[in-house]
């Protein structure tokens, strides 16, 4: 007799459920872009403060990602979900009243922690509501449609706030989320955990932070310092590695690892942790100098970049929600090759982009970029998730959650020091550094020169920029097609 897998209305509704965790922990890695202006303003926050403010969250969900997709297959998928989001919600409501930059900053590593719980939970929770290959990969689209728009769409909705409410309002809109979560998450929700899984071994707990949070450092400080910054960041790297080394050695020793390294010697789970990687640099590059070039080059507003930006948010929304339709005509690897070439072309279109008018090609580039990666984030996290066997589910989505947000620090990493190297090198050597830095910093210069230096000054500060811009675009381009050559490696 056959036994039925298909996933019913409740399923279904718990769905509905998953998504509000998913896209609250999207929203807020970046909502708060657009907010350090006000908080700066009324809490008086020094520039450090504000790096801290925005990168501790990042930093918090990076470390503990791998520990609670892992606690979740021991203590229970629902129950490390709605403790994560209550304190989630707590954190949220103290953070909206903060009354100094360290209160914010703590408040920040709170939600860093719970964040850390949502996402691996949620996805692993998808995983064995629906058993159906079919309409897992839908679920794990709709999924995945929240989660990269959500990131995207951040700073849209806090701009959109802060027109009508205080700085405190991005924070509190996690209120009302999380409440529908704890009261109808226990009615839809069912639970799951690994009934042979060991106890939580601590000391790779803490060799993976000690491995992860150095090099999410290193990165981003390489981002700001470039080329001309201190030997901290590659030490930091350095560092990192070396527990890196150890930690991945300890899981080979251990009959019960925090992570099973072994899963990456399956062909198509270590290829398309590849792919997620290559394509979350290459979007996270592009749309970082993109929204530079609105505000520093077009002269935008930050408001109206934020919605000028939409559109990419939208686009990764189309791509993951009609993965599911391509795949019923086409298999999932040429659909994923597919949609990386479409990305290719957008990146493409970003070595078109000229010094002057160039917002549509601008917005049509990585609105194409990002479209043409719907498939990977949607079909390719399927692929991961659905690798390994359901009670290790858990593990397997925090292992996809860590590849996406390595790609994204690398890719503002890595392409954010190109475009900032190019800068520099087409500025004139004898200007002042700050000049030679940002636009805003040639900007502040030229305010003081004639009309005609000045605007000579602008002319080669704007096309230096988009020079950057245009090789960014490049370089995502080859990303993309080297991501096109992993996925066509993949065994399915």
């Amino acid at each position: 007799m056959r036994v039925e897998t298909r996933a019913g209305r409740r399923e279904w509704l718990g769905l509905t459920v998953l998504i509000l965790p998913t896209l609250l922990a999207a929203l807020d890695i970046n909502v708060l872009f657009l907010a350090l202006p006000q908080i700066s303003a009324e809490l008086g926050t020094s520039g450090v403060e504000q790096l801290w403010i925005i990168d501790i969250y990042g930093f918090m969900v990076a470390g503990l990602v791998i520990t609670m997709g892992t606690l979740g297959d021991r203590i229970g998928r629902r129950r490390l979900l709605l403790i994560g989001a209550a304190a989630f919600g707590v954190a949220s409501v103290v953070a909206a009243y903060a009354t100094s930059p360290a209160m914010l900053i703590a408040c920040r590593a709170a939600l860093g922690v719970a964040g850390a719980t949502l996402m691996p939970s949620t996805l692993a929770l998808i995983t064995n509501m629906f058993a159906d290959a079919r309409q897992r990969g839908t679920a794990i689209a709709i999924w995945a449609t929240c989660q990269f728009a959500g990131a995207a769409l951040g700073p849209v909705v806090g701009g959109m706030l802060l027109q009508w409410f205080w700085w405190g309002s991005v924070f509190l809109l996690a209120v009302p989320i999380i409440v529908a979560l704890l009261v109808f998450g226990p009615l839809v929700l069912p639970e799951f955990r690994n009934p042979g899984a060991g106890r939580l071994d601590p000391a790779s707990v803490a060799l993976s932070m000690l491995a992860i949070l150095p090099i999410v450092w290193g990165i981003k400080d390489l981002a700001v310092s470039g080329t001309s910054g201190t030997w901290a960041p590659v030490a930091a790297l350095v560092v990192g590695g070396a527990f890196g080394v150890v930690f991945v050695r300890r899981q080979l020793r251990l009959e019960d690892p925090l992570v099973n390294v072994r899963l990456f010697g399956q062909r198509s789970f270590a290829l398309i942790l590849g792919a997620l990687v290559l394509a979350g640099v290459s979007m996270a590059g592009a749309g970082l100098l993109v929204t530079q070039y609105l505000q520093t080059v077009l002269g935008y507003s930050p408001a109206q970049s934020a919605v000028l930006f939409a559109p990419m948010g939208l686009a990764v929304a189309a791509g993951t929600m009609l993965a599911p339709a391509i795949t019923r005509r086409i298999p999932a690897r040429p659909a994923i090759a597919g949609g990386l070439v479409l990305s290719a072309a957008g990146s493409a279109l970003l070595t078109l982009v000229p010094a002057e008018g160039g917002l549509p090609v601008a917005v049509a580039a990585v609105t194409v970029l990002a479209l043409g990666t719907g498939p990977l984030f949607a079909l390719g996290t399927g692929i991961v998730v659905g690798s390994v066997p359901p009670e290790k589910a858990g593990s397997a989505a925090s292992l996809s959650e860590s590849s996406n947000f390595l790609g994204g620090t690398l890719g503002l990493a890595v392409l954010g020091t190109v475009g900032a190297a190019v800068y520099r090198h087409l500025l004139p050597a004898g200007l002042p550094d700050a000049a030679r830095e940002t636009v805003a910093g040639a900007s502040a210069l030229a305010a003081g020169l004639p009309g005609p230096q000045a605007a000579e000054l602008l002319r080669t500060a704007h096309a230096a920029f988009t020079t950057g811009l245009n090789l960014v675009g490049a370089t995502a381009m080859a990303l993309f097609a080297l991501a096109v050559f992993v996925v066509t490696r993949v065994r399915l």
